[in-house]
């Protein structure tokens, strides 16, 4: 009973604790498969039981060769090739099987993490680099699904192999079964020491392997800037110490590694001469046949290789633990607020086409307590209205457009939308559906134009995604393109200059009809000319529209019903007059 709470009592502790954790959520997907998984253990057994007939009856067909048994030469011999021949085609069936199982629960688990990331709080989710997120979701994940099927069954087959070998070797000599587990004492003490450093290894392993992710991912998706800045020597510099890095963490792993198989394999040496040597001794003695020799040979090999890999699991249970730890990161963090659904449902089924209307009532927000961002906001927009917000660089409109969008919330006061009867809703990320949005900089995806249009709407005509792209004063240069709207596009609008991928995201943005339009620097590319007919178009298509622009630019001012700015955390509306003189000093 001590002995038992002692070992409650490390589980308890500190990495014990912490792999039993993660061990119980990855259970969570392996019960699903349970009768798939218990298929699988059934045949691993069933082929390791036939290895052993096989060493076993190798030792009576040596014996009835030798002339030391008497038994059928024949029979025996083709009752080995059967056990041979039925455990090929066991391994075959069970390589089918674990390909089927580990492609399922990688894909479900890899879906599942995707879906989380895509709903988690959105400051929570800036701590991850990209790079980050990438290695996380595809090299953590097909290591905890590599692990699901395998370390379980392997665990279940590689006992049931190691105690049967056991079982063999006591029947026909206690004493060479004591000499086979010397070794066991030997990892049991150590094992304690070589699990904590290896827990240590493989999360240093995993974090530098997202460093070095991060670093490509990041460069290749700025690889303009990077020419452009002639930093190709730089960079390549760069990633050569980050190279470096993974190299140390990589060949200290190694080594560390290499000391630990070395040492085993010297104590299994030992062992495996100390019953190569007592299985000659009886031989000599006599005590034995040449058949029970050989078997004792075959055996004493396996039950060391058993034992070897049963503790050589330890290392793949820390490998997929580790995994399974970045990866419930992910499930920690708090979804998305979703406020007032039950409104939202109400406002979407009542109003469709009506407008909406934006309220924010002496809103405040901080990133963090250090500075506020803005305080005492108040902005009203409403239906077949142009509200800009303007002010210096850094000072919140970026923040205000996440705040519509619900991507960040307010600390103090309300922000709402409002319909025509006067229906107020709290924005957060619920009120999304109501809105289209056009962010700084290229949104571009890879495939085709309509394909990048009916992102917003599945089912829309080509009829419609051209009307769209009239409306943003881009069907002039896609009907020009060899495939019209069906034109290939590269990633991040390859093949399109900064001021056509802007066009298209606005018309994107259009086609999905909201009540809401949220610019965001959206037009920065576009010429004033263009810029003006664009805005013009946008709230002449016949939908009552709120428009909301924040823009460097004070060219569109004018044709702004009202104007924001926003400056040193506050933001106030601004006369005409101070329109026409930002206008002037432009």
């Amino acid at each position: 009973m001590e002995f038992i709470k002692k070992v409650i009592r490390k589980i308890k502790d500190g990495m014990l604790q912490e792999m039993f954790e993660e061990t119980k959520w990855m259970y969570t997907y392996a019960k699903k498969y349970k009768f798939q998984i218990f298929f699988y253990i059934i045949l691993g057994i069933m082929t390791t039981v036939m290895g052993l007939a096989s060493s076993v009856g190798s030792k009576y067909l040596i014996d009835a060769v030798t002339g030391q048994d008497k038994g059928n030469i024949a029979l025996i011999a083709i009752f080995i090739v059967a056990m041979g021949l039925f455990s090929i085609g066991i391994n075959a069936v069970t390589t089918m099987i674990s390909a089927r199982i580990n492609i399922r629960v990688n894909n479900e688990i890899q879906a599942e993490v995707y879906d989380k990331i895509l709903v988690a709080d959105w400051i929570s989710m800036k701590e991850f680099h990209s790079g980050d997120l990438l290695n996380r979701l595809n090299g953590d994940v097909n290591t905890v699904a590599s692990s699901i099927l395998s370390w379980i069954p392997s665990l279940i087959t590689r006992s049931v192999q190691f105690v049967g070998i056991l079982a063999i070797i006591l029947y026909y000599d206690p004493t060479m079964a004591v000499i086979a587990l010397a070794s066991a004492p030997v990892m049991l003490i150590v094992s304690k020491t070589l699990m904590k450093k290896m827990r240590d290894y493989n999360k240093r392993m995993r974090q530098v392997s997202s460093e070095v992710m991060s670093f490509n991912e990041e460069s290749f998706q700025n690889i303009q800037s990077v020419k452009a800045f002639d930093l190709v020597e730089f960079f390549s510099n760069r990633l050569r110490n980050v190279q470096q890095n993974y190299k140390d963490v990589f060949l200290d792993y190694n080594k560390f590694s290499v000391y630990t198989s070395s040492f085993m394999s010297v104590v299994g040496m030992f062992v495996a001469y100390a019953c190569f040597g007592w299985g000659v001794y009886r031989l000599w003695t006599g005590h034995i046949t040449f058949g029970t020799m050989t078997l004792f040979v075959q055996l004493s090999g396996q039950l060391s290789s058993s034992f070897k890999s049963l503790v050589s699991l330890v290392p793949s249970a820390i490998s997929a633990t580790t995994s399974a730890g970045r990866i419930m990161e992910f499930f920690k963090i708090k979804n998305e607020s979703k406020l007032e659904e039950e409104k939202v449902k109400s406002i979407q089924n009542n109003t469709q086409g009506k407008g909406l209307s934006v309220e924010l009532d002496d809103v405040e927000f901080s990133y963090d307590a250090t500075k506020t961002v803005f305080k005492n906001a108040n902005v009203v927009a409403n239906p077949g209205e142009i509200v800009a917000l303007v002010g210096p660089s850094g000072e919140g409109k970026t923040t205000m457009v996440r705040l519509l969008l619900g991507l960040i919330n307010a600390k103090d006061g309300q922000a709402i939308i409002k319909d025509i009867n006067g229906v107020r809703c709290k924005i957060s990320s619920a009120t999304r559906r109501f809105f289209a949005y056009v962010p700084q900089g290229n949104t571009i995806f890879s495939g085709t134009i309509a394909d990048n249009m009916r992102m917003v709407k599945p089912d829309a005509t080509d009829a419609e995604i051209v009307e769209a792209l009239k409306a943003a004063c881009a069907y002039d240069f896609v009907k020009k393109l060899p495939d019209n709207i069906n034109s290939k596009v590269g990633e991040r609008g390859g093949g399109f200059s900064e001021g056509q991928a802007q066009r298209i995201s606005i018309a994107r943005a259009l086609l999905r009809q909201s009540p809401i339009l949220l610019l965001d620097e959206a037009t920065s590319a576009l010429d004033v000319a263009t810029e003006r007919e664009v805005l013009r178009n946008i709230m002449n298509m016949g939908y009552a529209r709120t428009c909301i622009v924040t823009t460097h630019r004070p060219s569109v001012l004018t044709m702004c019903d009202r104007v924001y700015r926003i400056d040193s955390g506050v933001v106030c509306d601004i006369g005409e007059e101070e329109v026409e003189q930002l206008v002037r000093d432009f």
